[in-house]
């Protein structure tokens, strides 16, 4: 898999405004929303010739129907500048513009949106006969973009001047900065406009950066990664010589708990509340679900954060998942549990399964320090051991034990690890075309269903 070549992302910045700073945020926050609305009509109005402008096109081509200047004094909308009096350009032109970053800031991209799912609608691509058009809204919540020197101004990082709006003036206002991350330490991170989020629950800046990580100079070894349900997340760091140089179980009990109790409270209240044959409101326990949500992105941080850091010590050449998991991870994707009874626990705990965000949450940590992610097919990762026995048995009593043919025991997560990694080695050392190929050795698998045996005998016969 191919590093990307802009790699983007975004820090918060708690910000420690006083309550006067807070009633000129919100001041702040409310004019600019104002002046989002109102650009929407004008943008939508002449759709039909700004609609073919590139975003630096754009700004200009709308300022010129509603910002009024000495060379410019006749404008079609001079009501602009008379609500909005002394409106900063760079905040005007921040509301204009179609931002890459934020979807919703603002105007330009609202009514793009809008244009082309109503263009869907008429087109007949619909999700329901009967679906209503989309409506387009132009109060929707966003957030001030700031520019550096026109909208705010740093001081060090622990203070932030930013232009306010005081009910009738524009002026600026320190306030203090109370967290931040490392990001801006990098010297090869280019930082890029900040956004102030600010309502009753947040105030913080959205400090968005251009991440270019440094050319790594890898060591011959790949971190595999078993996602599991027993165990989150099994690792292991094998070598280009099959030799196994660390392994580790990541398995955030407390977390899990949390959120499995939280799940089967639902089906209790849900009883409670149907009875027999009865129906369950449309935002039944929305609450709950969101909770449960917000821990399966915690614990999906927490896993994905240690497989990083392993990677790093060892400074892996990819993070392997079978397409399990690649930093090498196993390729799950379109997989759907079948295991358990309906609305039994173990049914509960595959849904929980969070293949997919560690997956994901991994890719982005390490791409960004300049590793690669790959995924090697899922199947027999487990089912064969990893010593080239043959096919495993698991234990019926505990389903994590697994006994290998030859009748050693072993851990079934760590030996589909082993394999894992095996397969990661052999994807990033051999040509990709014979990836699929059946092996020339009868009654074997094809060779991307690789044992870690198969780096032994790749090492041996180099040295024969």
């Amino acid at each position: 898999m191919k590093t990307p070549t802009k790699i983007i992302r975004t820090d918060k910045w708690r910000l420690n405004p006083t309550a006067e700073q807070r009633l000129l945020f919100s001041e702040t926050v409310k004019v600019y929303r104002r002046a989002c609305r109102y650009l929407v009509g004008i943008i939508y109005t002449h759709w039909g010739e700004l609609g073919t402008l590139t975003a630096d096109h754009l700004t200009p081509a709308v300022e010129k129907l509603m910002h009024q200047t000495a060379k410019r004094p006749s404008i079609k909308y001079p009501q602009f500048n008379q609500a909005f009096y002394k409106f900063p350009s760079y905040y005007r032109r921040s509301a204009i513009r179609q931002s890459r970053r934020f979807a919703n800031a603002f105007s330009a991209g609202q009514v793009s949106s809008f244009v082309t799912r109503y263009q869907e609608w008429q087109s007949g691509s619909r999700k329901r006969k009967d679906a209503k058009p989309p409506k387009l809204n132009a109060d929707t919540g966003c957030y001030p973009s700031l520019y550096k020197g026109q909208c705010y101004k740093l001081h060090g990082f622990n203070q932030v001047e930013i232009k306010v709006f005081n009910g009738k003036n524009w002026i600026w206002t320190k306030v203090q900065i109370t967290g931040l991350r490392e990001r801006h330490a990098c010297a090869t991170n280019k930082m890029m406009s900040p956004a102030l989020i600010f309502n009753d629950r947040y105030c913080h800046l959205s400090v968005p950066f251009n991440c270019k990580p440094e050319k790594r100079k890898p060591e011959a070894n790949v971190t595999a990664v078993d996602l599991g349900i027993n165990t989150t997340a099994t690792i292991a760091v094998v070598t280009q010589t099959g030799t196994v140089i660390h392994r580790e179980f990541i398995h955030p009990g407390r977390d899990i708990d949390r959120r499995d109790k939280r799940l089967k409270s639902v089906s209790v209240r849900a009883s409670k509340t149907m009875g027999k044959g009865g129906k369950l409101h449309k935002a039944f326990c929305s609450k709950t679900y969101k909770k449960c949500q917000r821990i399966n992105n915690q614990i999906s941080h927490i896993v994905s954060k240690r497989i990083v850091e392993i990677a790093e010590k060892f400074n892996s050449e990819a993070i392997r998942q079978s397409r399990r998991f690649a930093n090498v991870f196993e390729n799950l994707k379109g997989w759907k549990p079948k295991g358990g009874r309906k609305r039994s626990n173990l049914r509960q705990r595959f849904h929980g399964w969070l293949k997919a965000k560690i997956r994901d949450f991994t890719e982005m940590k390490w791409t960004e320090l300049g590793g690669k992610v790959v995924e090697v097919v899922a199947a027999y990762t487990s089912k064969l051991a990893y010593d080239g026995s043959g096919t495993v048995k698991r234990n019926s009593r505990n389903y994590a034990l697994t006994t290998f043919p030859s009748g050693k025991r072993f851990n079934a997560d760590l030996n589909g690890a082993y394999n894992i990694g095996a397969r990661g080695v052999i994807k990033l050392t051999r040509r990709n075309d014979g990836e699929g190929r059946s092996s020339k050795r009868s009654g074997r698998p094809p060779r991307s269903w690789a044992s870690l045996c198969e780096l032994w005998v790749r090492d041996n016969s180099k040295l024969a």
